[in-house]
C-alpha cells in the first residue's frame, strides 16, 4: 500500500519478482533472470516507439513482406531488431526464431548461452496505424543438446518451455509473465521505467461470457464451429447469449480472455485447413499461459502444448480460455466434424 508520501516505496518489480524466485532454486545460475532483464530493455524501447510513431514517422509500411507474404510495417522492423539485439546481448541465448525472419536465427558462438526464444515481435501490427492495441509474444525454451544447435532444439512441443509471456501496448504497458504453475502481470509505471507487480496469480475464470472469433470467416466455418457458434448467440433454455469482442490482435484478444473468462478461437477454415497462427510464437506461448492459469488450451483435438513442431513457421487452428468453455467448443467440434 501506499506509504505517507504518498508514492509506493517497496514496490515489487519485475525483475525483483525473478530474483525472488530464482531464490528458490539453489542450482539456478541466473541466466533466466539476465534473459529477461535484456527482454523487458526491448519491451520498453518498443513501448516508446509505439506511443510516439506519429511523431517519427513509424506508421505506414516498410516496403517488403516477411516469410508469411504479409506486409511488413516500419514498427515492426524497428520491434525485431530490438528483439533480436537485446536478446543477443544478454549471453543466455544460444537461437532464436521470430515471425519476421524465414530462418532460425543463431547467436554467434561468443555469446551463445543455453536458451532458445521464439517471438513475435510486434502481433497484430495490422493495427498499428489506426491505435488499436498491438503486443509481443514470446516463449522460452532450454537447449536440449550438446554441441552446435540442432533443429530438434527449436522444434520442442511447448510443454517444455521454462518461461512464457506477453507484452501489451494499450491505454497502459503491460507484461504477463509465465512460469510453471503460475502466471503474474506487470504493469510499465513510466516515472521510474519500471514494471510493477499489479496482477499477482493471474487465474482465468472457468466459464466466460464472451466468445472471441473473427467472423468475417464465417462462410468457410466447418460445421462444428458454425453449431458452436449459434449455441453462443441463441442458447437454449433461457440462458443468457454470450457477447461477442475481436480486436484482430492476439494479443489484445487473450488478454481479456485472460482477465474476463470466455473463449478466444482461430479455427481452421476451407481454405487454410491448419488454421493461421503460428505454433512457435504465437500458439505455445499463449497456450502456456493459459494452461498456468487454470485455463485449456487445444488444437481441437488434443492439447496445443502437445504438438511436437516440424518447421519453426507451422500454423495450427487454436481454441483457448476458460476450461469449462473450451471444452463445449471442443464438445461441438468432436460431435459435428
Amino acid at each position: 500500500m501506499p506509504s505517507e508520501y504518498g508514492i509506493e516505496t517497496d514496490s515489487v518489480t519485475l525483475q525483483r519478482f525473478v530474483l525472488n524466485e530464482q531464490r528458490k532454486y539453489p542450482e539456478a545460475t541466473g541466466d533466466l533472470t539476465n534473459l529477461l532483464t535484456c527482454l523487458l530493455t526491448a519491451v520498453k524501447a518498443i513501448s516508446s516507439a509505439v506511443r510516439k510513431a506519429g511523431l517519427a514517422q513509424l506508421y505506414g509500411v516498410a516496403g517488403n513482406v516477411n516469410v508469411q507474404g504479409e506486409e511488413v510495417k516500419k514498427l515492426d522492423v524497428l520491434s525485431n531488431e530490438l528483439m533480436i539485439n537485446m536478446l543477443k546481448s544478454s549471453y543466455t541465448v544460444c537461437a532464436m526464431v521470430s515471425e519476421e525472419d524465414e530462418n532460425m536465427i543463431e547467436v554467434e558462438v561468443g555469446k551463445q548461452g543455453k536458451y532458445i526464444v521464439t517471438f513475435d515481435p510486434l502481433d497484430g501490427s495490422s493495427n498499428i496505424d489506426c491505435l488499436v492495441s498491438i503486443g509481443t509474444i514470446f516463449g522460452i525454451f532450454r537447449k536440449n543438446s550438446e554441441g552446435p544447435i540442432q533443429p530438434q532444439d527449436v522444434l520442442q512441443p511447448g510443454r517444455k518451455m521454462v518461461a512464457a509471456g506477453y507484452a501489451l501496448y494499450g491505454s497502459a504497458t503491460m507484461v504477463v509473465l509465465s512460469t510453471p504453475g503460475r502466471v503474474d502481470g506487470f504493469t510499465l509505471d513510466p516515472s521510474i521505467g519500471e514494471f510493477i507487480l499489479t496482477n499477482p496469480a493471474m487465474k482465468v475464470p472457468k466459464k466466460g461470457k464472451i466468445y472471441s472469433i473473427n467472423e468475417g470467416y464465417a462462410k468457410k466455418w466447418s460445421k462444428g464451429i458454425t453449431e458452436y457458434i449459434y449455441s453462443r448467440k441463441f442458447p437454449e433454455g433461457g440462458k443468457s447469449a454470450y457477447g461477442q469482442r475481436y480486436v484482430g490482435s492476439m494479443v489484445a484478444d487473450v488478454h481479456r480472455t485472460l482477465l474476463y473468462g470466455g473463449i478466444f478461437m482461430y479455427p481452421a477454415t476451407s481454405d487454410a485447413q491448419n488454421g493461421k497462427l503460428r505454433l512457435l510464437y504465437e500458439c505455445n506461448p499463449m497456450a502456456f499461459i493459459m494452461e498456468n492459469a487454470g485455463g485449456l488450451a487445444s488444437h481441437g483435438k488434443g492439447p496445443i502444448l502437445d504438438i511436437h513442431p516440424t518447421t519453426i513457421h507451422q500454423r495450427t487452428p487454436i481454441f483457448l480460455g476458460s476450461k469449462e468453455d473450451v471444452e463445449e467448443c471442443i464438445g461441438f467440434l468432436q460431435k459435428y466434424d
